[in-house]
């Protein structure tokens, strides 16, 4: 059987593999490897869109796409029969988890004001200080999966107290269900949103969501733009009454006339938090584990079910 991968490192990263499984590099769709027949086993590239799913019709003999993002959105519902999706749950935690404390710690400390006026070459103590803290916060982590569970492991040093959320209550965990979000956001001075897009988060970041959030709060979005009303977040930003780190928005990319590239409340990143130079090697990983898998009938992990 043929395998294909997007990356050409990728050949040394997914380590051995069963005899008769041959590994091509197919970058995109306007530069196939060889013909689509006998390819059972996809991945494609990194944060590909809907464009990416239209080579499925080419794929005769595919049962498995396997993506190297946490998120699954743009290819759910769109699988042929008899082919599986999975996703790269696990492989992202760390970045992600990293780009969360960041951006928490960059926002809280003014670092956004700061570079501002080290480009301008002023001392702005005066202006900015004393900033405000992460130490003693109480953070309300929304999605409780590996990636929110990763961010809560890394902000326990620095004195916080958690909440977590997910789609359904563990209550013999701790966690929430989504439905206690307007008892919970009153009391969060940080909120940090990680679930994935579904029908069921589009537009989660509402306007009542935002107006239960206390004066004063930080939003962190690094799940998906559209779990986020953009029309209500740029409202209430513009307030001052909250602030927000934002890694997705929606569009993606954002728009230049978008009036949260200038809000001095806002801190924005293009979409990052998973591209670090660690990023292949875990994929990889996970792609050979689960070739490995394939190709010996046994159960493959990460398929996603209803979008997660």
């Amino acid at each position: 059987m043929k395998v294909w991968i997007p990356h050409q490192a990728g050949l040394n990263l997914v380590g051995e593999l069963p005899p008769g499984v041959t590994v091509e590099v197919a970058e995109h769709a306007g530069r196939l490897p060889s013909a689509p027949a006998d390819v059972r086993f996809w991945v494609p590239p990194f944060l590909s869109g809907s464009d990416a799913t239209a080579l499925l019709g080419e794929l005769p003999d595919l049962e498995v796409v396997q993506l190297l993002s946490a998120g699954a959105d743009a290819w759910v519902g769109r699988m042929p029969d008899g082919v599986t999706l999975c996703d790269a749950r696990g492989v992202h935690d760390p970045s992600t988890a990293e780009w969360v404390v960041t951006a928490i710690l960059a926002q809280l400390r003014a670092f956004g004001a700061f570079a501002r006026a080290q480009a301008e070459r002023r001392w702005a103590y005066d202006g900015h200080a004393p900033t405000d803290e992460l130490t003693g916060k109480r953070v309300l982590i929304v999605g409780a999966g590996s990636i929110g569970t990763a961010v809560r492991d890394r902000l326990a040093p620095f004195e916080v107290s958690f909440t977590l959320v997910a789609r359904t209550a563990r209550p013999e965990q701790g966690v929430h269900g989504v439905a206690e979000l307007p008892r919970l956001l009153p009391d969060a001075d940080v909120v940090v949103v990680l679930v994935p897009l579904t029908e069921q988060t589009r537009g989660l970041i509402d306007e009542d969501f935002l107006a239960a959030m206390p004066d004063g709060a930080l939003l962190v979005n690094a799940s998906r733009g559209p779990v986020a009303r953009t029309e209500a977040l740029v409202a209430e930003l513009a307030t001052g009454r909250i602030s927000a780190a934002l890694d997705v928005t929606d569009p993606e990319p954002l728009p230049a006339e978008s009036p949260l590239w200038t809000m001095p409340n806002v801190l924005l990143t293009p979409h990052v938090a998973g591209s670090v130079r660690g990023l292949l090697p875990r994929a990889y990983r996970l792609v050979g584990d689960q070739v490995r898998r394939f190709a010996a009938g046994q159960p493959l992990i990460n398929t996603v079910v209803d979008g997660y």
